[in-house]
């Protein structure tokens, strides 16, 4: 095994973050839940233009928290009206649902399919989230200057577990059998629902994003996908002056400290030449989960595709 740029792999096994978490951490997450427990969320669900034969695929929209319109592709086996499994799927940074063929080997294999497009990002969800502060550059930012219950992440975390629920909710599925998987955001935005909706059955984050924000910047990485913490920094903290109340207040949507709630079963995957979203900041998450877990280490691999590693959350998926 190649030396890893980040922590020895020893290390890494044992590694609990740098990122502080606020104080009122589980408060807020608990306050967030309630507020969308509250929601008239407004499901509906039209047909889309893509068909095929043995798949009913729809336009799913309901009302996230601060009144946006969230989109999410449905795909759902004509075959089955009989509860069976169900896959959330989470998108990576700035990105979208993706085709919708490429989510029919789920179909076919008997789940109900649901990807979320994020709000603010490429595909068709809304963001109606005004805040006061900066926005440039991303959205791991977005809100930091305004109330914590602002900030963006918070709201897309909270859409994640608003859409399970939501096909948890429908007769022709199993509630006992659902999953989630997505890369890169889409591995950060599993955790985040695997979190905060607890009836979350397996779940398979792929070298996840927004996580351990201070490692990232204390290895000098806060660049590519973590640039805005940087170009933050420098407009309007130069010297630091508030480096420890930015990154508690970052720690609100650092999905390290959500990972004490997940109840799912884990497969995890990271790349250990990952300068995207580094090794040492995914351990800090995975070494706080609790529930049954396990870790797909592939040592020459980057922030790319993973080879075979698909096959394995198909089939991870399959034992639902």
């Amino acid at each position: 095994m190649p030396l890893t740029f980040d922590l020895p792999l020893e290390e890494l096994r044992t590694y609990e973050g740098a990122n502080p978490r606020p104080d009122d951490f589980d408060v807020f997450w608990d306050s967030g839940l309630a507020e969308l427990r509250a929601l008239d969320a407004q499901v509906e669900i039209t047909p889309a233009s893509f068909q095929v034969p043995f798949a009913r695929c729809s336009d799913l929209y309901f009302t996230g928290v601060g009144g946006s319109r969230v989109h999410a592709q449905l795909l759902q086996p004509r075959s089955s009206d009989a509860p069976h499994p169900a896959v959330i799927l989470f998108h990576g940074y700035s990105g979208h649902a993706g085709d919708w063929s490429e989510k029919l080997g789920f179909v076919a294999a008997g789940f109900t399919v649901a990807a979320l497009d994020c709000r603010g990002q490429g595909g068709l969800s809304e963001d109606r989230g005004s805040v006061t502060g900066n926005t440039l550059r991303g959205h791991i930012i977005r809100g930091l200057d305004d109330a914590p219950e602002k900030m963006l992440f918070r709201q897309i975390f909270l859409d994640t577990a608003q859409l399970a629920g939501i096909i948890m909710d429908m007769p022709d599925v199993d509630a006992t059998r659902v999953g989630a998987t997505g890369g890169s955001q889409g591995g950060a935005l599993t955790v985040a629902c695997a979190a905060l909706e607890p009836r979350i059955k397996r779940a398979a984050p792929v070298f996840p994003f927004l996580c351990d924000y201070r490692r990232t910047w204390q290895i000098d990485l806060a660049k590519d996908a973590y640039a805005e913490l940087r170009e933050y920094f420098r407009a309007f903290d130069p010297r630091h002056e508030h480096e420890d109340e930015v990154f508690t207040r970052l720690g609100y949507i650092d999905i390290q400290h959500l990972c004490p709630r997940i109840r799912a079963e884990i497969l995890w995957a990271v790349g250990l030449m990952d300068t995207i979203c580094p090794p040492s900041t995914q351990f800090a998450c995975y070494n706080k989960i609790t529930s049954q877990k396990s870790m797909a280490l592939y040592p020459d691999y980057g922030h790319e595709h993973l080879r075979g590693h698909s096959d394995l959350v198909f089939e991870f998926m399959m034992a639902l």
